[in-house]
């Protein structure tokens, strides 16, 4: 493996796609709406209700389903402030896994399709580098950015979820054992499925807008978790977190396989 060229078409792809308002434009938006924004206007409106001693029905069926051990932990908790602190530290949990999905599929979006558009794919193909090598770093150049942004978005979350925790039930909740599995196990993992699944779609379609549409559908497992865990399904626990990071390792070995399988550059020149 010629790692110098691999450093350098990745590196290469990064800060191309860091120049791009297409790419920019979500790796801003969708952190601070998620990681910001939610818990912000979601904590304002308990914060109210806790003051104003009101409790929801929702959020007495919220307290009603709480994780083992969590009672204990929170106890003297109105049901207002303790379906708050459920909802930032589990219920909201699996969203998380759109940030480093999201930004590596926008990155891994641009690196075939876009330099397509761009008229800089011929070069690249005639590279003095294997068809493994110019893949592996067209992965890298995704795979780096998008673990960078779920990192950057998890310190965003952690700090306003304990401002707003501390405004609603003066406590402080995050970092936990699961937000840090989250972090450092499954979100790599996440970020390096999407890129994987966006990158196969990109080295076969034109255009960047058209490599992007496909690779977002990698979010639609993130959001039956949301689902299964909102209606009571399962309660995501540390035991739970790592068991899914290591079946999406599993995933992104048999996605690298297929990419590394499949993958000629010669089908590249072909579709200029």
């Amino acid at each position: 493996m010629n790692w110098g060229a691999v450093w350098a078409i990745a590196r290469k792809d990064a800060f191309i796609a860091l120049r791009t308002r297409a790419v920019v434009l979500p790796l801003i938006i969708v952190p601070l709406v998620l990681m910001v924004g939610v818990p912000v206007l979601v904590g304002l409106i308990s914060g109210m209700a806790a003051q104003l001693d009101v409790a929801s029905t929702d959020m007495e069926e919220i307290a009603r389903a709480l994780p083992p051990g969590f009672g204990e932990q929170y106890a003297g908790l109105s049901e207002v402030q303790a379906g708050y602190i459920y909802f930032i530290v589990y219920l909201f949990a699996p969203m998380y896994l759109v940030l480093p999905l999201m930004a590596s599929a926008v990155v891994a979006a641009d690196s075939f399709a876009g330099e397509k558009e761009r008229k800089t794919l011929e070069a690249l193909v005639y590279s003095p580098t294997t068809d493994r090598e110019l893949l592996f770093a067209k992965i890298l150049g995704a795979w780096i950015p998008g673990v960078l942004v779920g990192l950057g978005g998890f310190a965003a979350y952690v700090v306003v979820a304990n401002t707003m925790t501390y405004y609603v039930a003066s406590r402080i909740v995050l970092p936990n054992p699961l937000w840090l599995l989250l972090a450092f196990w499954v979100g790599p993992a996440a970020a390096a499925f999407g890129l994987g699944i966006t990158v196969i779609a990109s080295a076969r379609v034109n255009t960047f807008q058209e490599a992007y549409q496909i690779g977002s559908l990698v979010v639609l497992p993130v959001v039956l978790l949301v689902i299964g865990q909102a209606a009571g399904v399962f309660i995501l626990s540390n035991w739970l977190v790592v068991l899914v990071g290591f079946l999406i390792w599993l995933l992104v070995a048999l996605v690298f396989v297929i990419a590394a399988a499949s993958f000629r550059r010669t089908t590249l020149l072909a579709r200029l």
